[in-house]
């Protein structure tokens, strides 16, 4: 589930990439009328008849019918929805209808530090929801992928006033391109020896907020300098100026938090899956150096 968010459109894309892969992709979202960014396929058509076939069917995690409908005769599903306040309600039942439904494998999205008395009120919501999966008895892999460098774009806006804000003061902190997961993601699910188990996902480096900022500057030719806020700070920036909902608000600014009190180290859950390096920190700024720069 959730084929138009980061994840899960970069799945689609690894298993499109796939062209031996002899079996049907079904992508679920809410909105089957739109276009899912980068899968040309239109409700029950194939894509391309060089891959694997993309059929596209709505399912709304709130409506248990529809889920019943979209789980159907599969036999696996990748369960990635966004974080919020009813996520451990919504995941927990889709994880009851789906194994209710037959299906036998379940890649899950979940966070780091996903643990009941975890700092991070998201990583508490993971940990209950992971135990559920558990209790399930279906098969299961769990991903815990670190920061997404995707986020990173959303610093433009600071960036072209020379700043980049955060609380994280020196610490050293993970990063992970959406697209290594969404390559972990279709290995979990298509090669035979890598379901099951828990991988921690990272880039190949940590790099601290000022590192960050002096990359940044490096590529955009400007001068900029990252400033350190207290928790509060930052939790009162992001609601009133970046607009965020308070719980996202509280939550970047938790997940900021714990990269001080639990200094971060890549792992190379990455390349141990994929047999090749993650992607890395300055390639994906440079991938992305214009919109950096505007």
């Amino acid at each position: 589930m959730g084929a138009t968010g980061a994840t899960g459109n970069a799945l689609l894309h690894s298993l499109q990439n796939l062209r031996a892969l002899d079996t049907t992709v079904r992508a679920l979202t809410r909105t089957p009328h739109r276009p899912i960014p980068g899968v040309t396929a239109i409700p029950g058509t194939t894509a391309d008849a060089h891959r694997p076939p993309v059929d596209v069917h709505y399912a709304d995690a709130t409506d248990p019918r529809s889920l019943r409908t979209a789980f159907k005769g599969a036999e696996q599903l990748f369960l990635a929805m966004a974080n919020g306040p009813t996520q451990v309600e919504l995941e927990t039942r889709v994880i009851d209808i789906a194994a209710d439904a037959g299906i036998r494998h379940i890649v899950k999205i979940s966070a780091p530090a996903a643990e009941p008395d975890s700092p991070v009120a998201v990583s508490r919501g993971h940990h209950a929801v992971e135990e559920h999966l558990r209790a399930s008895g279906l098969t299961h892999t769990i991903l815990r992928p670190y920061a997404f460098m995707q986020n990173l774009l959303r610093l433009a806006p600071t960036v072209a006033q020379g700043v980049i804000l955060g609380t994280t003061g020196n610490a050293p902190g993970n990063h992970i391109d959406c697209r290594d997961i969404g390559d972990v993601a279709a290995a979990a699910l298509t090669t035979p020896g890598i379901a099951g188990g828990t991988h921690t996902l990272t880039g190949p480096e940590a790099v601290s907020h000022p590192e960050l900022a002096v990359r940044l500057g490096t590529l955009t030719g400007r001068q900029i300098r990252y400033v350190n806020l207290t928790p509060d700070e930052l939790r009162d920036h992001l609601i009133r100026n970046a607009h965020m909902p308070t719980w996202l608000a509280d939550h970047v600014t938790e997940i900021q938090r714990l990269t001080v009190t639990r200094p971060e180290t890549p792992t190379t859950a990455v390349t141990d899956i994929l047999g090749r390096p993650a992607r890395t920190l300055d390639a994906f700024l440079h991938e992305h150096q214009a919109h950096f720069s505007r």
